[in-house]
């Protein structure tokens, strides 16, 4: 069943708004000069560790390390974003190339 450009136009403009929502309340809520509760900053310095825990546990969920190729492309890829990760400090570059690798040891490789 096509998807007419109206119901196109308004998924589009929903996305947009609560994109455009979720970056601004922050600054309504806590206006400049207004001190940031400590909780709020404590969740500011735990949940990116935690999201990229999270993050990684999920990539590995399915891994069969019992049964060939024993998780190699996933971990040579982890390897790889990692290294360049330290290297680099540069998220897009390690994630961009760790993706990329990974596709091509799956289609090619493994």
């Amino acid at each position: 069943m096509p998807v007419s450009a109206g119901r196109s136009l308004s998924i589009i403009a929903v996305v947009a708004i609560v994109t455009f929502l979720t970056r601004a309340i922050p600054f309504l809520v806590f206006p400049k000069g207004k001190e940031i509760p400590s909780k709020v900053l404590y969740l500011g310095k735990v949940l990116p560790p935690a999201v990229i825990g999270m993050l990684i546990v999920y990539c590995f969920r399915n891994v069969d390390f019992l049964a060939k190729p024993h998780g190699a492309a996933e971990l040579i890829a982890s390897v790889v974003v990692v290294a360049l990760h330290v290297w680099k400090r540069n998220n897009l570059l390690s994630i961009g190339v760790g993706t990329v690798l990974y596709m091509c040891l799956v289609q090619k490789v493994f």
